[in-house]
Order: C-alpha cells, then structure tokens, then sequence
C-alpha cells in the first residue's frame, strides 16, 4: 500500500507538482479503501490528519489526481460520486435506481460489446468505469408481485 502513494507521489514530482501535505495525504485515504471511497470518507480521513483542510482543496486534489491518471471517479448516480486507485483492476458496475445496490462487473465482461462498437463504429472504448443503470432481480420480483 506504502509503495503505491509513493509510486504516486513520485508521479506528482516528476510532473512538476508540489507534494503537499494535502495530497499525499488525499493518496493514501484513497489507497486504504477496500475498494470505492466517497468524497466525505476521504475528507474525514485527511482531516483528521490535517484539520483545516478544506472540502474545496480534496474536490481540486482528486480532480488533479483523476487528470493525471492516479485516481478514477465513478458516478453511480444519486449524487453518490466514488473514487478509487487508477491502477486498480477496471470494472464496471450495474446499478439499481430502484434499492441503490451496486453489481461490479470485471472488464472483460464486456469484451464484445467494446469489439462491437469498434467493428460497427470505429470507435474505440477508452473508460475504464462505466455505470450501467436499471434495476436488479430483488426490485424486479418486487415490482412483479
């Protein structure tokens, strides 16, 4: 865990940036997450390291972060915006707007929805978080009732 804020923050030197207190430690709240983390979780973890950081200083750090590839955003809708470590596996994620209930998807789930839009398209996929909306197998039995 140690090695990958360092592998980041090294980025962030070798790029010209500052290595603030702030950022490493907005790194390392993302870092220790098992998985997504909210804007709020990440606030409380780095403010109770650094008590007067600011919720608009972790907004424009995980946006340079997001920028420069460390960090990926994922909006499940709702307002519910998470983060997570880019270098993570890429995954997708089916969400319920009904319950709220989030199914990760792996990558390669959908392959052949990528290689059709490159055959058909010419277009190539480049996202490596996508939320898929509708409504799950519980809320649709419910509504089935």
């Amino acid at each position: 865990m140690e090695d990958r804020v360092c592998s980041s923050t090294e980025t962030l030197d070798k790029l010209g940036y500052r290595l603030t207190p702030q950022r490493t430690l907005v790194l390392q709240a993302v870092d220790e997450s098992s998985g997504h983390v909210g804007v709020d979780q990440i606030f409380a973890r780095v403010r109770a390291h650094f008590p007067r950081v600011s919720l608009s200083t972790i907004y424009r750090t995980l946006d340079l972060l997001g920028q420069l590839g460390l960090v990926t955003k994922s909006d499940l809708g709702a307002g519910r915006v998470q983060y997570h470590r880019a270098g993570d596996a890429n995954h997708h994620h089916l969400v319920c707007q009904n319950c709220g209930y989030v199914i990760d998807l792996d990558e390669n789930e959908l392959d052949s929805l990528w290689q059709t839009l490159e055959q058909r398209h010419g277009f190539k996929v480049r996202q490596p978080h996508m939320a898929i909306f509708g409504h799950c197998s519980r809320c649709l039995g419910e509504k089935q009732s």
